[in-house]
């Protein structure tokens, strides 16, 4: 019996509670449906919202794109015709540097070519000696030196069978002269080889040759008091480069040259020694040439002083002349003219007609 109270009430517990279930779903789905269409007219509102400032947005930017893309566009434009022109200068630039170099390479080759030519015609002592003759009259020309008045060029003096490559004139019939043979074998050779210990070997030897060939010409007639040479002769070395290649490797070669009166110049320095040699003439002669105006000067004063005595006495004469040409115009006139008047006034008392009317009057007589 108490079994089944206790179903039964389990039984209306369960309807109780399915009915209350029911009645809280059906409440819950309404609440919902209606929150539902609330939230969905309110998102539909947003939404709407948002999509009127989103499109507005939208326009906006897309203008914004529009404007970059035409701007870009532009820029590419530009950039593209730069490029273009860029193209068109480099193709033009490009064949211009080809030609240039074809022309570089040509000129290289001719350069070459000249140098040797220039290289196997210095290996000739003879062919050296010519080329250093016609630096050297290069120089001479260049400084204003003319052949046979300010110089001579292989020309023996007198009494000796010395021939100096040139001569130089100077003042008081002095000389002074110049060799132009140098030796540049061993120098060629430095400059051509390859291998260190023979390159300093020719060195060595290069400049063993310039002290040799400072020591031949001392031992030439080059310098002779009696045919009025100085006591200096000069050796032309006819390279800048060679010149300045034995000073730095010898610098005591030029103290022990000048110690034995040899100058050895280059083209450079001869120039400087013939600007001298000329100044110095020109100095010797103007101081000639004033002592000659001051002589004649002397001779001219001496007559000026002559001419100046005899012209005081041509002028005293002239003075004495018109002391007695004044004597004449006055006293002497007044004195004859004196007893003219007197004559005059006898006539004039005693109605003496003139001359002139007596001789018109025998004029109208015959």
């Amino acid at each position: 019996m108490l079994s089944k109270t206790e179903d039964q009430r389990n039984q209306q517990i369960e309807l109780i509670t399915k009915g209350i279930k029911e009645s809280f779903g059906a409440l819950s789905y309404e609440a919902l449906s209606k929150n539902t269409d609330e939230f969905l007219k309110l998102a539909n509102e947003t939404l709407s919202k948002q999509t009127h400032s989103g499109k507005e947005d939208l326009e906006g930017k897309k203008k914004l794109i529009d404007q970059t893309l035409v701007s870009i566009k532009e820029e590419l434009q530009k950039v593209q015709t730069k490029v273009g022109n860029f193209e068109q200068d480099r193709i033009q630039k490009y064949g211009e540097l080809t030609n240039q170099l074809k022309i570089t390479a040509e000129q290289t080759g001719h350069l070459q070519e000249t140098a040797n030519k220039l290289r196997d015609a210095l290996a000739n002592t003879k062919v050296r000696g010519q080329w250093g003759e016609r630096m050297a009259e290069d120089v001479l020309k260049l400084a204003g030196f003319v052949e046979n008045i300010n110089y001579h060029k292989q020309k023996s003096p007198d009494n000796t069978t010395t021939r100096p490559d040139f001569t130089f004139l100077l003042p008081k019939g002095l000389t002074v002269n110049m060799d132009v043979k140098f030796p540049l074998d061993n120098y060629l050779r430095y400059l051509e080889c390859k291998n260190e210990v023979e390159k300093q070997s020719y060195k060595v030897k290069f400049l063993k040759d310039v002290n040799i060939r400072i020591k031949e010409v001392t031992t030439k007639d080059y310098i002779n008091p009696e045919n009025n040479t100085l006591d200096y002769v000069i050796v032309f070395i006819p390279n800048e480069q060679v010149y300045s290649f034995i000073q730095e490797n010898d610098t005591f070669v030029m103290d022990e040259a000048l110690k034995m009166k040899v100058v050895l110049c280059s083209p450079i320095t001869l120039y400087a020694i013939l600007a001298v040699i000329r100044q110095s003439v020109e100095n010797f002669n103007l101081q000639e040439t004033a002592s000659k105006i001051l002589s004649l000067y002397g001779a001219f004063n001496n007559q000026w002083q002559a001419y100046i005595k005899s012209f005081d006495k041509l002028g005293q004469r002239i003075s004495d002349v018109q002391n007695e040409f004044n004597a004449l115009t006055t006293t002497r006139t007044n004195q004859v003219e004196r007893p003219l008047r007197k004559i005059e006034e006898l006539r004039t008392q005693q109605s003496i007609p003139e001359v002139s009317m007596i001789e018109d009057k025998i004029e109208d007589l015959e």
